[in-house]
């Protein structure tokens, strides 16, 4: 028979600061979550509860490190150049070649 006074389930996970940080890191990395939470040896479910800001400060350096590279190469004279500017118009703006000119 099961001992009553005993909780089922894995014991509560305490995030430390040094794995608070790699979190962020790895994140900052693009290090896909399932993988994080296989270095941490936790669950996925638990990694997006106890690291919910660490993975959102991460993904949003990522964000923002991809769109100053992108940036960068949109500013060069190039093929490369244009083909960034099309698509940094597309992606963030809603530009579209086929959409209607606005009027005016």
């Amino acid at each position: 028979m099961a001992n009553p006074e005993r909780k089922a389930g894995r014991p509560r996970h305490y995030p430390t600061e040094m794995q608070r940080r790699l979190v962020q890191a790895l994140a900052a990395h693009g290090v896909p979550q399932r993988e994080i939470g296989l270095a941490l040896a936790v669950d996925p479910k638990t990694l997006r509860k106890c690291y919910r800001r660490e993975l959102d400060v991460g993904a949003a350096r990522l964000e923002c490190a991809l769109i100053l590279n992108l940036m960068r190469i949109a500013g060069g004279n190039d093929e490369t150049a244009l083909k960034a500017i099309r698509f940094t118009l597309r992606a963030r703006f809603g530009w579209s070649e086929f959409a209607p000119r606005p009027a005016g």
